[in-house]
């Protein structure tokens, strides 16, 4: 056992010298859903003013895959069909998309979702108007925005070989021009019918929620129009 043990720390420190990049995860390993869905929910719970409309977001496996296979293509820029209707996803009118470019070795879905909740410095509620870029915070708290799917992959041919790009898909999309992200007001008080409050969110109770996963026993899609703001 203690040899077992022994062989074990040796092959982590082996790792920690190599440096070697931790590995990248799937769309599929519960650790990294539970990271995305958790760090939007909870920012988006912590908007000022507070939003008596917020949605509570939880995974969607087909924006999840529509995240990777654009990750894949390693570029930095949106992908044509957002302004198409039903082009990216058959369940969704129109995609929301933030993307992050960075290091592997100081990725976590956290870290990229709370840099662009951090663009609400640049965001004027009462005029509606971004002083920066802000459109990824705009879309992080998109209050109808209630389903997202994330994906990472690595693309050394943005920056050198650590080089990974963060995809977050959004269902249906936010960043229409001059609307508000959400209605400002009490925390829940315009929630639907069918709602119920959780931790500032409007949570359907039709949702049936496991971790992060979730599977819908009702579908009610939503569509708002042309999606005519986008940042990468």
């Amino acid at each position: 056992m203690a040899l077992k043990k022994l062989t074990c720390l040796w092959t982590l420190s082996l790792c920690l010298v190599s440096g070697k990049p931790p590995p990248v995860p799937s769309i599929t390993d519960p650790h990294f859903i539970d990271q995305c869905v958790k760090s939007h929910n909870e920012w988006r719970g912590k908007v000022s003013p507070p939003a008596a409309d917020m949605k509570y977001m939880s995974w969607d496996e087909s924006l999840a895959k529509m995240a990777k296979a654009w990750t894949t293509k390693c570029k930095f820029e949106h992908r044509s069909c957002l302004s198409k209707p039903y082009e990216c996803n058959e369940d969704f009118e129109f995609v929301g998309e933030n993307i992050w470019l960075g290091g592997l070795k100081s990725f976590s879905p956290k870290a990229a979702i709370t840099a662009w909740y951090n663009e609400t410095a640049f965001y004027d509620f009462d005029t509606l108007s971004c002083s920066k870029v802000c459109g990824h915070y705009t879309q992080v708290v998109w209050a109808k925005s209630h389903k997202v799917g994330c994906a990472i992959s690595m693309c050394p041919n943005l920056g050198g070989a650590s080089t990974a790009i963060f995809v977050c898909n959004y269902g249906p999309a936010g960043n229409f021009a001059n609307m508000a992200p959400y209605t400002k007001g009490a925390a829940c008080s315009m929630c639907s019918e069918g709602e119920k409050c959780v931790k500032k969110l409007c949570q359907d109770t039709s949702v049936q929620t496991t971790g992060s996963m979730s599977q819908r026993t009702a579908c009610n899609p939503f569509s708002l129009g042309f999606v005519v703001l986008k940042t990468l």
